[in-house]
């Protein structure tokens, strides 16, 4: 046995005196208890649902292959999908192993302040990094996985660093990062597997320690959970490591969590809910959620495959997003690098377009509350976000109407209080009450050059009910 290996069986009688930080006297916040009864019961820190829309970045060893999907592993040696069989055997040599794809990642013109100035430009509030997904590589230089990361292999740099002190040092954003619980082939988590979960060497050992080294080295206010491969929260500790995080952790107050921390409990437990992945309900939720979805339709990873119309446009981004805030929820919208570190031309242009569209609207979106009404009776395409103490109503519409009056079936006009606006206009807009419910909106007779946006608009309604 190696003395790492020694050192790994030891850490664990350690954990507690050496990852966790000590209690802070003057904090003197609601403790909670390692109970999901007490964690679910935590107030979701303001500042996420104010933010509204977040980046998500899936970038890993998954990005050398940059082949079908970012589970090319499993396609490829568990699953032995086809495709993905025959792609090694067209490009690689015989004897390939998935572990020699890790010095090929060398993210060679990776330049996180760059990547800061893009995302900043997004009009995103939040990005999620994925330190870590089933692969198990990890984006530091994580003391539990021993040459598998990216200090000791591929980049020999610290990503997770150089992107949290880019975006905290840059931007406005929240630094946040996803961690996958699971790897689909390390052994300890294969031999738990075969045990039912009654074993629990890999969380002890691999999973809370990194999450401890995470937390406290990086301070995310994101963690992302994410692939609890079938195994019940019990075996993570979920509930222990959450309450360390709500109560004792260098973010406990502002940091948000989602609801992946083992089997049966997503959509139920942690603090926001994603329910599953491209989540888009289209009604409102009583609980706080988030939309993860992809700018790629097929994958999370880069894919050198693509085609153009694999790919959303900004028509399509921009309705989910007003779909989504409309509903109460938040919209992280994924990006996959290049190996080498370059965010492609495709998703540099849909995160600027988006900026550009919040510039224009971002004050129907950010801050926002949900209405009494998510979106219209009468007229399709629209979608409706609150700002009570304005007395704001926003109707957010999609397409603009031929005739140049839009009907909206939901907001009553309070005659001599009422004005409508166009965002991004500026001057008041004419308008009529409808004889049953609603108003009918004079839109301005604009040329395509004087749109205030090209694909979405927004009216802002003040003192209707």
């Amino acid at each position: 046995m190696r003395p790492r290996e020694l050192r790994w069986l030891a850490l664990p009688l350690l954990l507690l005196l050496l990852l966790q930080p000590p209690p802070s006297p003057a904090h003197c916040a609601k403790r909670f208890d390692p109970t999901w009864e007490s964690l679910d019961a935590r107030q979701l820190p303001a500042w996420f649902d104010q933010a509204k829309f977040g980046i998500f970045i899936h970038w890993g060893v998954f990005s050398v292959p940059s082949f079908g999907s970012e589970w090319f592993w499993w396609y490829w040696q568990k699953e032995k999908i086809l495709k993905y069989v025959e792609f090694m055997k067209d490009n690689y040599p015989p004897n390939f192993k998935y572990e020699d794809f890790g010095p090929l990642f060398t993210a060679k013109f990776f330049n996180a302040n760059q990547w800061a100035d893009i995302f900043q430009a997004s009009g995103a509030k939040y990005i999620v990094l994925t330190s870590k997904h089933h692969e198990g590589f990890t984006l530091w230089g994580s003391e539990y996985s021993w040459n598998w990361n990216a200090i000791d292999e591929g980049p020999k740099r610290d990503i997770v660093k150089e992107l949290e002190v880019a975006i905290r040092n840059r931007t406005d954003l929240r630094f946040g990062l996803y961690y996958s619980l699971f790897e689909w082939f390390h052994p300890l988590f294969l031999e738990d597997e075969s045990s039912s979960f009654h074993k629990r060497q890999f969380p002890v050992s691999k999973t809370l320690p990194e999450l401890y080294e995470l937390v406290n080295n990086y301070q995310p206010e994101v963690l992302w959970s994410d692939g609890d491969g079938g195994a019940p929260d019990q075996y993570w500790n979920s509930t222990g490591f959450l309450a360390w995080l709500y109560n004792e952790s260098p973010v406990r107050d502002t940091v948000v969590t989602n609801d992946r921390w083992g089997a049966g409990g997503i959509c139920k437990h942690g603090g926001f809910y994603t329910c599953s992945d491209r989540y888009n309900p289209g009604h409102l939720l009583p609980h706080k959620w988030e939309n993860c979805m992809t700018i790629d339709k097929l994958s999370w990873g880069y894919r050198r495959e693509a085609g153009i119309s694999d790919y959303l446009t900004i028509g399509e981004l921009v309705k989910q997003l007003v779909e989504t805030v409309s509903c109460g929820g938040n919209l992280l919208m994924n990006i996959g690098p290049t190996l080498d570190g370059t965010i492609s031309v495709v998703f540099e242009e849909r995160l600027r377009q988006m900026g550009s569209w919040l510039k224009v609207n971002g004050e129907a979106i950010y801050e926002t509350h949900t209405w009494r009404s998510q979106n219209d009776t009468v007229t399709p395409d629209v979608w409706y976000t609150f700002k009570p103490e304005e007395k704001l109503v926003y109707a957010i519409f999609l397409k603009w109407p031929t005739s140049g009056q839009l009907f909206l079936g939901q907001p009553k006009a309070i005659l001599g209080a009422t004005e409508v606006k166009l965002l991004g206009h500026g001057q008041p807009l004419n308008w009529i009450s409808l004889e049953q419910n609603g108003i009918m909106v004079e839109l301005p007779q604009l040329t395509i050059h004087q749109m205030p946006c090209k694909w979405g608009w927004a009216l802002a309604l003040t003192n209707v009910i």
